[in-house]
């Protein structure tokens, strides 16, 4: 059979399986070239060269060449590639074959090997008769099978085996080779259809509103039932589903987020590792219930490759099918490049909702500094020096000293009667100073008895009295970076008063049943309505303490030494307060004027608003209507004995059988006659601001 004749035909058929590397290849048309020319060799009816897949569990038919009634292979050639076309080399009775033995069938319906036939075996059985298998080798490893088969039984003997041995040994590197560059042609082909995929993903900033069209676009070159995108939870415990392409129902789909612990494979994912999984129910873990859920949902076959973002795997790109052993090392190296372009895309998405939450963040930061400028100018407008309603040379002058002193740290100490706008003084002067973005906290010492006010002030620590429930911050705490203002300051007890000296020099105190210290951060502004000069040279307050507030004082006149300014207060009060009841701008008649720059105001600014409240609310007639005399209410200021601003007459009381007003007119013409005529002076003797007694001369008739 080693003729000269045979092996010129075996160089021969190897030479035109080399040109065919050359040309489009066309493995039918070369097996049957390759058949005639080996026939003498090994005759055959029927010829099949087999490849094994890499796995090493499977295999496809490279060629076949028969009568058209003998060829059975159709859909499962190598070069047309068909995964539903693979064989798993265990259902076959060669299979000892792909494991390196030769095997020789003499009758294949006598072999016992061939009892139980799978259903190509069958259809060889009912034609064919014998049989020759040989392994293919290449590279030291078995890469395939050739099957010779006859319709004659008997017809192959050992010298038959032996040829068709070396024929395999021939051809194995040529097989191999050629099925590796149909492979590098194919992996060409489809990493170029991937490349298209950029079209797709740079369509959208969101990858989840691509998702279905990406699927679209990979399926001809990776076909699935389900693709989808999962994602690793930040907590690094879960995986998140980002998209899905499934063409199950959608009660049967994965939920939106599972452990990642359901999965056998998670700790490969987690590693960087591709999953492939070619038999799910014979690989997975049932037990676990994201391996249940898979196979449950008919998958057998599956792909995950992992998603790199940077040194991180963030997830996977993952496909499944239906079917057993769809997938193989060349669907990884796809399903990587696809991958790579999503994290790409994945980073995009994430970089643009980056951006978009600082631009959102950045346009609530602007509209929140422009509503703290618009808070900020509100505040200065209402509580700005410019905004104290006043013209008198002595309010004038106070506020002026005001104003210097509050860009400073200096403690100020306000003083004056109760209700000169002691409080919107310090609140303006908090605004003019560098704490103005802090708070500015006021306390009235004199609300609270001894006991609460040390508390209210410094705050307390959980049970350090009955009560103390819990710990809580005092004022100087709250205050901290702004102003702190301390109303009737001269009413506080001589134990609180040596806590304040502290807090003063030290800048630090402790929590009432604390004994941590705590630092200060605040300016302090007091104000009093006492003398407390006086009431420290009676044993009342602290002669340190006093000196520590009096570092600058402002004096606020009382309204009465104000002059017109009870008449700027009353337009400015009936303007805010009718707006705010829905009175519109009613003004001031003349009468109500002359009864407003007459009245003493022993209650100041508060009870000139109070005035003019009550006159909105009780004054007849419609909207608009002028407020007058009757409708203020004021009776005339009884001169109390001992009154700071009193005139001199009214200590000694009014004579017998005199009326208020008679009494009144005697003593202004006294005044007058007195001061020889100088108005400005009797003014002064009667205790009267120059407009005040103006408008009495009128009433009198003494102009």
């Amino acid at each position: 059979m080693e003729t000269p004749a045979a092996l010129a035909d075996l160089v021969a058929s190897l030479a035109a399986l080399g040109r065919s590397l050359q040309e489009k290849f066309d493995p039918q048309r070369f097996l049957e070239e390759f058949s005639a020319r080996i026939q003498r060799l090994v005759p055959h009816d029927r010829l099949v060269i087999d490849h094994l897949d890499d796995d090493g569990r499977t295999f496809t038919v490279f060629a076949e060449h028969a009568a058209p009634e003998l060829t059975f292979h159709e859909e499962h050639y190598t070069t047309t590639f068909n995964p539903a076309g693979r064989y798993v080399v265990a259902d076959w009775a060669i299979r000892e074959v792909f494991a390196g033995q030769t095997m020789r069938i003499d009758d294949f319906q006598a072999d016992p090997r061939f009892a139980r036939p799978n259903a190509h075996e069958s259809r060889v059985r009912e034609t064919l008769r014998s049989g020759l298998v040989v392994p293919l080798y290449s590279g030291g490893r078995v890469v395939g099978v050739v099957v010779f088969t006859s319709a004659v039984p008997g017809a192959y003997t050992d010298a038959h085996a032996a040829a068709a041995r070396q024929v395999a040994d021939l051809i194995g590197p040529f097989i191999e080779s050629t099925v590796l560059l149909h492979r590098e042609r194919r992996r060409r082909r489809r990493l170029q259809a991937v490349q298209a995929l950029t079209q797709v993903l740079g369509s959208s900033l969101n990858v989840r509103e691509v998702f279905d069209r990406l699927a679209e676009q990979v399926r001809p070159a990776l076909d699935f039932d389900v693709m989808g995108i999962a994602l690793i939870s930040s907590s690094g415990r879960e995986v998140e589903m980002l998209a899905e392409v499934d063409s199950a129902p959608p009660d049967a789909r994965a939920p939106a987020r599972m452990p990642l612990e359901d999965f056998s494979f998670a700790a490969r994912v987690e590693a960087g590792e591709a999953i492939l999984i070619r038999d799910a129910p014979a690989e997975l873990e049932p037990e676990r219930p994201g391996d249940r859920r898979i196979i449950d949902g008919g998958g057998r076959s599956s792909l995950c490759v992992p998603l790199w973002f940077g040194e991180r795997v963030g997830g996977g790109l993952y496909f499944g099918k239906r079917q057993p052993h769809w997938f193989d090392r060349g669907d990884v190296e796809l399903a990587t490049g696809i991958a790579a372009q999503l994290v790409l895309a994945l980073q995009h998405q994430r970089l643009a909702e980056e951006a978009r939450r600082v631009a959102l963040a950045e346009g609530r930061a602007r509209r929140l500094e422009r509503r703290v400028e618009s808070l900020e100018s509100a505040l200065d407008e209402r509580y700005g020096f410019d905004r104290i309603v006043g013209r008198a040379p002595a309010l004038r002058e106070a506020l002026g000293r005001a104003a210097k002193v509050a860009p400073t740290e200096t403690t100020v100490l306000l003083t004056g009667e109760s209700g000169t706008g002691k409080e919107l003084v310090a609140r303006a002067i908090h605004h003019a100073s560098g704490r103005a973005d802090g708070p500015f906290v006021a306390v009235n010492c004199a609300a609270l008895p001894d006991t609460l006010l040390e508390s209210e002030l410094f705050g307390h620590e959980r049970g350090a009295f009955t009560g103390a429930e819990r710990q809580r911050p005092g004022r100087f705490e709250r205050a901290a970076g702004g102003t702190l203002f301390l109303d009737e300051v001269g009413e506080l007890s001589q134990p609180v008063q040596a806590k304040l000296l502290r807090v003063l020099q030290e800048r630090e105190f402790e929590r009432v049943g604390g004994t941590a210290t705590l630092r200060a951060d605040v300016r302090v502004i007091a104000a009093t309505n006492r003398d407390l000069a006086a009431a420290v040279a009676a044993g009342r307050f602290r002669e340190d303490l006093f000196y520590r507030l009096d570092v600058v004082t402002v004096h606020l006149p009382p309204l009465r030494e104000r002059g017109d300014d009870v008449l700027l207060l009353a337009d400015h009060f009936v303007r805010a307060i009718g707006a705010r009841m829905g009175k519109g701008e009613p003004g001031l008649s003349r009468d109500a004027r002359e009864a407003l720059l007459a009245h003493g105001w022993p209650g100041n600014i508060r009870e000139l608003a109070n005035a003019v409240e009550r006159a909105l609310i009780l004054q007849e007639g419609g909207d608009g209507t002028l407020i007058t005399a009757g409708d203020l209410g004021l009776e005339e200021l009884e001169r109390v004995p001992g009154r700071e601003g009193a005139p001199p007459a009214a200590a000694a009381g009014i004579p017998g059988g005199t009326s208020l007003a008679e009494w009144e007119r005697q003593m202004i013409v006294e005044a007058l006659a007195r001061a020889k005529g100088n108005k400005s002076r009797a003014a002064g003797l009667v205790g009267l601001t120059r407009s005040q007694l103006y408008t009495r001369m009128k009433r009198f008739g003494l102009e």
